[in-house]
């Protein structure tokens, strides 16, 4: 086999989107255990929250771009959110036109009980790598970030999967 010629027989467990989306969804699933039944939230729920502690006053479509997932999902978890009082909508100072979105009281408070816990789980896993390997793992995923994008686009835009995995 040569260096331009693509094997015709998938070996599943070496296949990077399937190793990156199970490594992420059991990550996901893990921190989901430490605040899902605490705060009746979903996996996606959580993500716009994250997000949206991250940075407030974000368009719908910018919280799915940024945690790439579909913007039906989004639409969906900030739905339930609202109904749930954790998220409040208005207009965006800087544009009266535009609705954004940001955590109400009741989700920042949630939001600052949660991190810790999420951080605390990070910590824990990186515990395991060296600092030199963690900060290469960093760096690999930020090259294998840009070069997705830069060689395929942005899949948030045309995603059909609901909680934003492969």
């Amino acid at each position: 086999m040569t260096e331009n010629t693509v094997p015709n027989r998938l070996k599943l467990p070496h296949f990077l989107p399937y190793r990156l989306a199970t490594i992420s969804n059991r990550i996901s699933r893990t921190i989901s255990r430490l605040y899902s039944d605490r705060y009746d939230l979903t996996i996606p729920e959580w993500r716009v929250m994250a997000v949206l502690g991250d940075e407030s006053d974000l368009s719908a479509s910018e919280v799915a771009h940024r945690t790439a997932m579909d913007k039906v999902a989004v639409s969906r978890a900030v739905s339930r959110l609202l109904a749930k009082k954790r998220l409040e909508r208005h207009f965006s100072p800087q544009d009266r036109r535009r609705s954004v979105l940001a955590l109400s009281p009741e989700g920042v408070r949630i939001h600052a009980k949660i991190m810790p816990l999420a951080l605390s789980y990070e910590a824990e896993l990186l515990s395991h790598l060296g600092k030199q390997e963690t900060a290469e793992l960093n760096r690999l995923l930020d090259r294998l970030e840009g070069l997705s994008l830069e060689t395929f686009g942005d899949p948030a835009r045309t995603s059909k999967d609901e909680d934003g995995a492969a």
